[in-house]
């Protein structure tokens, strides 16, 4: 257990981060299950109207500390491509 005063609020601090980034991460999978589900079936239109909202989750949590930049950009594109080929 932490000490000093300094290292208290920092594990204060980690945990409500951890568990912001887990909710979001979370909510994520979920989106990208359901667009994945409509790629396998072939819905591009029903692809077409999750994308955007997949979209805007990886950029949000590509800026924050839960998810690499590059990862959530490699993952939007991917997804992406995806929707193309329907």
């Amino acid at each position: 257990m932490a000490n000093h005063k300094s290292a208290k609020k920092r594990i204060k601090q980690n945990e409500k981060r951890r568990i912001s980034n887990r909710w979001q991460t979370s909510r994520l999978r979920t989106e990208v299950k359901k667009l994945r589900g409509f790629i396998t079936a072939g819905t591009k239109d029903d692809a077409l109207k999750q994308f955007p909202i997949v979209q805007a989750l990886f950029a949000k949590l590509g800026q924050s500390s839960a998810m690499e930049k590059a990862s959530a950009s490699r993952k939007t594109g991917r997804l992406s491509t995806a929707i193309n080929k329907l």
